[in-house]
């Protein structure tokens, strides 16, 4: 620990007593860690601030001492975000400790929550109230708003509802010299220059701390279907989709999977089986949602809109769930893939979106083309189908090295994978973030103009880039940065 680093963690413990940081390397170790265990750093101290307050008086105190800080909330990003440099140069703050929901408003329907309220508590408490916070992902027991705001997270119900810049009405946070943007008021109509709050949403805490925002709710469910579809190609299943949007706008989620990711869930995960009976080369989950007690039974709309497309060849076979757990059961093969997909070996996720129309072809062509160019692996592509994101995977050879082989064909994999993505208009992340996993990529892919507003707006905002360093885009050294 250097003597400026000491200065801070002895203050902070004077100020706010033992709860409030700890040097323990022990307790601090998981967190070092991406949830990938692929990025690995080092702390000497962690930051546990319990208020605003605290979080500004910790994030001032690294400011004067030119101390970097990375902010933390639960750690489950997939891009190394959240994960500090190898060094041991910055101190960690956990907003953890931060996990109140302020206020909750069934008739205005809004939430004012904290930066570490995590977000199945959050669900749980907009559904005790009649009202739905809609955004859901596999990591919705650890993952924490605060992460969810600064990564701009998507989940499984961006087809209605949007990615988390749609859901925030409000951003209330510390800026890097420890002073505080207070952007709560959900305001409809604020013409006062450059959205603010905006700007910090998606920022993976490089320009700020994100300490609470105020979200927007929607109507409580009040009954939902859940449907299993057997379908032959990406394109049938985006078909599908435009079918059953032409009827109804009660569909929430809709998700596509080809079947050897489906089996690897079923070989991985206990008491998980296949849906259907007969073998299928893709598979669709669909959920539809009703919110009115007078609307149709979601269940009956499935049915109904599900044995029509089986009457018209876009469909092989569907069941729609019989119960609620059935129901989650479908929804824990999807939840499931990540953990699956990370125990059967050595691969490389990437987060990508492309034009929705486009996708398809993107999924079958892209994959063929990088098991081409890499012999022995395996391409294969899931997700949301329906908003053009899907979760790109290149798995490794059997039997390879999993260290040498990341190092080793690991970059030249991903730059295939993202020169491919880019020459089809799209994104080389479309929810999951940059972090440090794509920072240089990013630089490399994108336009000048692009980079030199990134780096202008981090300049501007955080001079010492004392923020989160490493992390989305790299400033020149320069005097004071670390």
């Amino acid at each position: 620990m250097t003597p400026a680093q000491r200065k801070i963690v002895d203050t902070v413990l004077e100020r706010f007593g033992s709860k409030a940081v700890t040097t323990d390397a022990e307790t601090i170790a998981p967190w070092t860690t991406d949830w990938r265990g692929r990025f690995h750093g080092a702390a000497p101290a962690l930051l546990s601030p319990a208020s605003m307050q605290e979080v500004a008086a910790m994030v001032g105190l690294a400011a004067e001492a030119g101390v970097p800080i990375v902010p933390q909330g639960g750690n489950s990003g997939m891009v190394g975000g959240a994960t500090p440099p190898a060094d041991g140069s910055a101190l960690l703050l956990s907003l953890r400790r931060m996990s109140r929901i302020r206020a909750l408003s069934a008739e205005s329907n809004l939430a004012v929550a904290e930066a570490g309220v995590i977000l199945a508590d959050l669900r749980e408490a907009a559904e005790a109230a009649g009202r739905r916070f809609p955004l859901d992902l596999g990591a919705r027991g650890s993952a924490t708003v605060g992460g969810l705001v600064s990564t701009n997270a998507g989940g499984v119900q961006v087809l209605r509802f949007g990615t988390m810049r749609s859901l925030v009405a409000g951003v209330e946070a510390v800026l890097p010299d420890g002073s505080v943007h207070d952007g709560l008021a959900a305001l409809k109509k604020d013409n006062r220059g450059y959205d603010l709050n905006q700007l910090l949403i998606g920022a993976e805490g490089t320009l700020g701390v994100v300490t609470a925002a105020t979200l927007r709710l929607v109507p409580g469910m009040v009954a939902r279907a859940v449907a299993w579809v057997g379908i032959d190609s990406p394109a049938q299943g985006l078909a599908l989709l435009r079918a059953i949007e032409k009827r109804t706008d009660a569909v929430e989620s809709f998700e596509v999977m080809p079947d050897d990711t489906v089996r690897r869930v079923i070989d991985h995960v206990p008491g998980t089986r296949l849906p259907l009976p007969s073998p299928h080369r893709w598979h669709a989950l669909i959920e539809a949602v009703a919110t009115d007690v007078e609307a149709e039974p979601p269940a009956a709309l499935l049915e109904r809109l599900l044995a029509a497309a089986l009457e018209s060849g876009l469909a092989e076979d569907v069941v729609v769930a019989a119960s609620e757990a059935q129901a989650e059961a479908f929804w824990r093969i999807r939840h499931s893939i990540s953990e699956a997909e990370r125990a059967a070996g050595p691969a490389l996720q990437h987060d990508i979106s492309v034009p929705v129309d486009d996708m398809p072809r993107f999924m079958i062509e892209g994959a063929a083309a990088a098991e081409a160019r890499f012999p022995g692996t395996h391409g294969i592509a899931f997700g949301h189908l329906g908003d053009g994101n899907v979760h790109f995977h290149v798995r490794a050879p059997e039997g390879v090295d999993a260290a040498r082989w990341y190092a080793e064909e690991g970059p030249a994999i991903s730059r295939f994978v993202h020169d491919m993505v880019v020459a089809a208009g799209g994104s080389i992340s479309a929810e999951h973030g940059i972090g440090q996993m794509k920072r240089d990529e990013l630089a490399r892919l994108s336009a000048p103009s692009r980079m030199m507003m990134l780096r202008a707006i981090k300049t501007a905002l955080d001079p010492k880039g004392i923020l989160n360093p490493g992390k989305l885009v790299a400033l020149a050294p320069g005097p004071g940065r670390p």
